[in-house]
């Protein structure tokens, strides 16, 4: 875990950031108590909309909309000014109402608002309405336009409704509306096969009849077809088992040397990929950095490797430890290891998938020294898989002899052979299955010659490989319906092939992106092989994904450009309702990084909107070391490395380090994760920098919203190494509400060195961080 960064000097605590820390408690013991009057006035008119509907002669329903997301908003009121009421609203997709019942004609309702942003909460000022006691006319139909109909790309769709002074109120996924729905006012990116219902409301009269519009995107529209035989580029090697042995190996040996240097590759700009066509090899594969290692079999035993596929410290200068052995993979073939134990030793971003070890497996280092993490799936193992001084681990859905070590974290779901459940001592962490998997999609070869991408099936409750008894499930589709993005490639011609209904193979390159790639087809498949990298300029987001059925994105580094982007990846628009229970989006070995390379820049790095959605193996990490100038308190800024705001989200191998806010916050209800990997951010200058919006010492890493009422995540570690400032204090790594339905197991914090503390492990519970790199555990929350 050993990362370099620069001492930066000490900044004092202004007199007026105290100030507003203390008017944050007040307010906050006030809400709690029930109070209405606060300190702080609404911080701007734009910050919110707010309504009032009379729904029947004896009922009013109050609508607050504010702009910006809030965590809480309470509705404070008097009928005829009197017995004043106080309510947490209901919040529906960001609209917060509460109805107001045993009302009467001529009844005056006064009422006003608190609410959160950012923080602090706010006051408005008092609106007054009268109740009518009775309904007398209709407010006409909403129209759209366009109007719905068939359209070969996106639409922007604009609402308007006759009746002066009339709400539009909508849905888009086939529910009716309601004067609860989402408040139209701005107009609809329609991106995606849409139906669009709508009603206008206003107090005093009856709610408009239901309209309706299908907009149907894309469908008369289809790749234009490509060769299933494509020109992968230069850094694509693709081998044969009829060539020799001595050439293969002098391919691999040259590129080795130029990809190993833990100093000199680590940042660079070169990619690539070794693809070995079905057929048995003897070499030694090394793989350095940016170098994806894959067979070209529909299963992993079409290739097998005699001789080994390894990963270790291989440089003098890592005195031992592969503890940056970041962005390499191997996937898809068989290892008869040359001495009966292949090596895999290393740290963040190296997936190690769909391998079938004739042997051992060593996740360690040959000198022993620490290696810092990583994630083994559908995979077996027939001897012993070993972790030794590795310090973290998370394998799922394979099949493995034994296992052996476990220094901090190690977490298995659906794995046959996996250590019983012993956490913390020792510290193994194991669930008998995966509950929502799907494993990723693969490029091979077929008996013809011709190259196709295989996607495998949805599991639930899944143990074993996917292949265990046979092939892996699932179906395939041929190259001709890829766009291969190779050098040369700009956001404008892959957005075009995105929009012609395109699926892309991404070949190993850096591609910069003067616009957002937009990802709009249900089952679009967007498929990287050799880390290849999109890289945001002028601000713009790099990548935004529709609230459609079975985007799989799958082998991709966002690496943020010196322009702050509010994300680099978006799943959903905000707001997005569907349901995507049957046919889920998956993230599958999906990185992102914030400076190192460039002093990058960016709010967020992942936002998942969508319902459903599968995060299998990301490592969002805002770097701590790298090229000079590109590394800093103030220089490659990130708040946040994961927001997720749909339901039913799951996290199987989450990797989030160094942001300098909530590095994970969950918003969305009923979300899973398994595993959970993080380092607090090195360089916070001094305290002050660093206080959370609750008033406490910085910044949970992991944060699940107050509203949230069912939430549960096993294996999560979070450590502490303050270098830049040793006295700097986080008071807890893991923020949750104290509800009976959001549960933690097997949660740990660590200082690393005892260089900065961590006061307790989850909300007020666990002990502080020892002086010996020891965790505090706590197996069970609440």
């Amino acid at each position: 875990m050993r990362r370099t960064a620069l001492p930066r000097p000490p900044r004092l605590p202004s007199r007026g950031r105290i100030v507003a820390l203390l008017t944050a408690i007040v307010l906050t013991l006030a809400a709690l108590l029930g109070l209405t009057a606060t300190a702080v006035p609404a911080s701007a008119a734009t910050d919110y909309t707010q309504s009032v509907t009379q729904l029947n002669a004896s009922q009013t329903q109050i609508t607050f909309v504010p702009t910006t997301a809030a965590l809480y908003v309470d509705v404070h009121y008097l009928v005829n000014g009197a017995n004043q009421q106080n309510f947490r609203m209901a919040n529906s997709n960001g609209t917060w109402t509460q109805t107001v019942s045993s009302l009467s004609a001529g009844n005056v309702l006064e009422y006003w608002f608190t609410y959160e942003k950012n923080g602090p909460q706010y006051d408005t000022p008092h609106f007054t309405y009268t109740q009518t006691g009775t309904t007398t006319g209709t407010v006409a139909t909403p129209t759209f336009s366009p109007a719905g109909g068939t359209f070969t790309s996106a639409q922007t769709v604009t609402l308007a409704d006759s009746t002066s002074g009339a709400a539009i109120r909508y849905t888009l996924d086939g529910s009716t509306p309601t004067a609860a729905s989402a408040l139209y006012s701005t107009p609809l990116s329609i991106t995606a096969t849409t139906t669009v219902e709508a009603i206008g409301v206003q107090s005093g009269l009856t709610n408009s009849a239901v309209a309706a519009a299908t907009f149907t995107i894309g469908t008369s529209v289809g790749c234009p077809a490509q060769s299933d035989t494509p020109n992968f580029g230069p850094n694509v090697h693709i081998f044969d088992p009829t060539m020799s042995s001595a050439s293969i190996q002098a391919t691999l040996d040259a590129q080795f040397a130029q990809m190993k240097d833990t100093n000199t590759a680590q940042f660079s700009e070169n990619r690539v990929a070794d693809l070995y066509k079905p057929g048995t090899y003897t070499v030694e594969d090394n793989v350095g950095f940016y170098t994806s290692v894959a067979g070209l079999g529909l299963n992993p035993d079409d290739v097998t490797i005699n001789g080994d596929v390894t990963v270790d410290a291989f440089n003098s200068e890592d005195a031992g430890n592969a503890t940056q052995n970041f962005w390499r993979s191997a996937e898809n073939l068989a290892i008869n290891p040359s001495s009966g134990t292949d090596r895999w030793a290393v740290a963040q971003a190296a997936p190690f998938r769909r391998i079938d070890v004739h042997g051992n497996l060593a996740l360690y280092p040959a000198s022993y020294g620490y290696a810092s993490g990583g994630y083994i799936a559908d995979t077996k193992v027939t001897g012993q898989a070993s972790s030794v001084s590795q310090q973290q681990w998370y394998t799922r859905d394979s099949n493995l002899g034994s296992w052996a070590g476990g220094v901090w974290n190690m977490v298995f779901s659906g794995v046959n052979g996996a250590p019983a459940n012993t956490f913390p001592s020792p510290p193994e962490t194991t669930l008998a299955t995966t509950p929502v998997s799907r494993d990723v999609p693969y490029l091979y070869i077929d008996s013809t010659g011709k190259y196709r991408v295989f996607e495998p099936s949805l599991r639930t409750n899944a143990s074993a490989p996917s292949w265990a008894n046979g092939s892996t499930p699932g179906t395939s589709l041929p190259m001709s319906q890829f766009y291969v993005v190779k050098a040369g490639d700009t956001a404008a011609t892959i957005n075009t092939a995105l929009s012609e209904g395109c699926n892309l193979f991404v070949t190993p390159g850096v591609y910069h992106l003067s616009q957002t790639l937009n990802v709009t087809k249900a089952n679009t498949v967007i498929l990287g092989i050799g880390y290849p990298t999109f890289v945001p300029d002028n601000g713009v987001n790099a990548m935004q994904v529709a609230d459609v059925d079975g985007v799989r994105l799958k082998g991709l580094l966002f690496d943020a450009g010196t322009t702050n982007s509010a994300a680099l990846l978006t799943v959903g628009p905000s707001g997005s309702s569907a349901s995507h229970a049957a046919n889920p989006t998956t993230i599958q070995d999906v990185f992102f990084r914030i400076g190192g390379e460039v002093a990058g820049k960016a709010t967020a790095s992942l936002v998942v909107n969508s319902n459903d959605t599968i995060i299998d193996h990301i490592w969002a990490w805002r770097a701590d070391h790298g090229n000079a100038g590109t590394v800093g308190w103030t220089t490659n800024t990130a708040d946040n490395g994961l927001i997720v705001n749909g339901n039913n989200v799951e996290a199987t191998g989450l990797f989030v380090e160094h942001y300098q806010k909530y590095e994970v916050t969950w918003n969305g209800q009923n979300g899973k994760t398994i595993f959970f990997q993080n380092e607090m951010p090195y360089d916070v200058p001094n305290q002050a920098a660093w206080i959370s919006p609750t008033g406490v010492n910085g910044y949970a890493a992991y944060k699940v919203g107050a509203g949230v009422t069912t939430h549960e995540a096993w294996g999560l570690g979070s450590y502490c190494y303050f270098n830049v400032n040793p006295a700097v204090n986080s008071y807890h790594a893991f923020e949750v509400p104290n509800t009976a339905g959001v549960k933690f197991h097997d949660t740990l914090t660590v200082s690393l060195g005892n260089v900065g503390t961590i006061t307790h492990v989850i909300n007020d519970t666990g002990a502080q961080t020892a002086t010996n790199t020891t965790p505090s555990n706590v197996v069970s929350f609440p």
